[in-house]
């Protein structure tokens, strides 16, 4: 049997809301400095840092979001980023924030950030980046006490009240349109342009599209496939979700060049909702053409799935064509790319793919 059981995972509610991470307590990291002169930075890295270091950005620069616009007089030095990803968008620069989010769901390290976003901070010279202490909220004192110049969160749930109040402290990026639904390339090139780099952004999403497209070449066997993630919790199998293509998880699938199922798109009631609830009377119906499913669970999942009168009629559960993400592995937290993500587990990922489908 062809199943490639990677971790556990929690609630789908939970799955949002360990997205939903805040700000913190001031642990006296170092200044926010452009670290651009790392021995470490890799090459496509160096080349696009270097055409940003003659990039001529005037300030001031007005951005748009979803609660007006916010405008940024000068360059800024000391950057802060809130919830997920954004800190990985502002590292790719070779900028070292002076204070990140904690994050809550995967490979957390000691340090309460990702595995990769470490990795990075270590790369750029720093070893002990401020994290905030924000899982239950903004850290309103903490966030202040890094004396921010801005702060970034372009991939966000946001408030308008947690913006306003952020806007006291420093002027402020949130999300642009609709929470949660800012995609890798976005969170990087809307950071960007917020420190004056945009066209340093683009290069780095530039090499990130080429270095995905050359990484999927490696896998013939995943050409022309259909993939989508789901939600399937084996304690309650009345209903399921799947991730919508307009959510970053999703959309990263679509990036690598699988399928995304129609029938899936067609159960959408709400076009803003980045999933689609489905009742498991509709499953073989909905993901019947499926090439392959993956799905946040645990050691149950596939088992519940398999046996269960309806999901075991699903073609891609009869083979095996299934992919378990547990919630403490990398793939459950690389699955929502970020640019630093996607370099250190697309070929992790791709592998657990390809597993299912040999």
């Amino acid at each position: 049997m062809k199943i490639r059981h990677l971790l556990s995972a929690a609630a789908f509610a939970m799955l949002t809301a360990a997205l939903i991470t805040g700000c913190g307590a001031n642990t006296g990291n170092t200044a926010g400095q452009d670290s651009t002169k790392s021995t470490g930075v890799a090459d496509a890295e160096k080349s696009a840092i270097s055409a940003g270091a003659s990039e001529t950005t005037s300030f001031p620069i007005t951005m748009k979001h979803a609660y007006g616009e916010t405008v940024i007089k000068e360059k800024p030095d000391r950057i802060v980023t809130l919830n997920w990803n954004n800190a990985d968008s502002i590292l790719a620069l070779g900028l070292i924030p002076v204070g990140v989010s904690r994050i809550n769901w995967g490979p957390v390290t000691e340090k309460g950030i990702l595995p990769w976003t470490e990795a990075k901070f270590k790369e750029l010279g720093e070893e002990n980046p401020n994290v905030f202490n924000d899982l239950d909220g903004f850290d309103y004192e903490a966030i202040a006490g890094a004396d921010p110049d801005i702060i970034v969160a372009p991939y966000s749930g946001m408030e308008k009240k947690e913006y306003d109040r952020l806007s006291e402290i420093a002027p402020t990026i949130p999300f642009k349109d609709i929470a949660w639904k800012t995609t890798w390339r976005e969170q990087l090139i809307e950071a960007a342009e917020a420190v004056g780099r945009k066209a340093e952004g683009e290069k780095i999403v530039a090499d990130t599209d080429t270095f995905i497209k050359e990484t999927m070449a490696k896998y013939p066997e995943l050409a022309g496939k259909s993939a989508a993630l789901c939600y399937i919790s084996a304690a309650d199998l009345s209903n399921f979700s799947v991730y919508r293509t307009i959510d970053p998880r999703a959309g990263y699938l679509v990036d690598m060049g699988f399928r995304f199922p129609e029938k899936v798109e067609e159960q959408a009631t709400d076009k803003d909702s980045f999933y689609v609830q489905i009742s498991s009377e509709l499953a073989v119906e909905t993901l019947s053409d499926l090439d392959i499913i993956i799905t946040y669970g645990d050691d149950k999942t596939f088992d519940a799935i398999k046996n269960d009168a309806i999901f075991s009629k699903i073609p891609a559960v009869r083979d095996g064509r299934v992919v378990v993400l547990d919630n403490k592995g990398s793939l459950s937290a690389a699955c929502n790319p970020s640019v630093l993500s996607i370099k250190a587990e697309l070929t992790s990922y791709l592998d657990a793919i390809s597993a299912v489908v040999k």
